[in-house]
C-alpha cells in the first residue's frame, strides 16, 4: 500500500527555516516522483515542487524558486523540503504525493494519493 506521512512544520519566526520530510512506504521512490504541495486556509492546493529520484531532475513552482529546496534519501524512503527565508505568506498544511510516474512532467497533476499533511505556521 502507498502511504506518506508528512512531518517537521510548526511555529517559525519570518526569515526562519525549516526542513520538512516525507516518509515514503509501499513503494520505492525510483518508481514515482514526489512532488510537495500546500494549502493555506481559503485557498486551494498548490504545487511547489516535485522530484524525480529515478532522472535526477527538480522542478519548481515560480513562485518558491531560489527558497525552497526539495531533495531525496532513497535509502530512507524520504524526501525533504527545505524553505529558507520564510514569510508569512508560507503558513499553510504542506502535503507530499507521489506522481503516477518517475519523472515531474505531469506535476502538479497525476497524483496516485495523499499523505497526511503537516502544519507550517510562520508568524513572529
Amino acid at each position: 500500500e502507498v502511504q506518506l506521512q508528512a512531518s517537521g512544520g510548526g511555529l517559525v519566526k519570518p526569515g526562519g527555516s525549516l526542513k520538512l520530510s516525507c516518509l515514503t512506504s509501499g513503494f520505492t521512490l525510483d518508481r514515482y516522483a514526489i512532488g510537495w504541495f500546500r494549502q493555506a486556509p481559503g485557498k486551494g492546493r498548490e504545487g511547489v515542487a516535485c522530484i524525480s529520484s529515478k532522472y535526477h531532475s527538480t522542478h519548481y513552482a515560480d513562485s518558491v524558486k531560489g527558497r525552497f529546496t526539495i531533495s531525496s534519501d532513497n535509502a530512507k524512503n524520504t524526501v525533504y523540503l527545505r524553505i529558507t527565508s520564510l514569510k508569512p505568506e508560507d503558513s499553510a498544511v504542506y502535503y507530499c504525493a507521489p506522481q503516477g510516474r518517475s519523472d515531474c512532467r505531469k506535476y502538479p497533476n497525476d497524483i496516485v494519493t495523499w499523505g497526511q499533511g503537516t502544519q507550517d505556521t510562520v508568524s513572529s
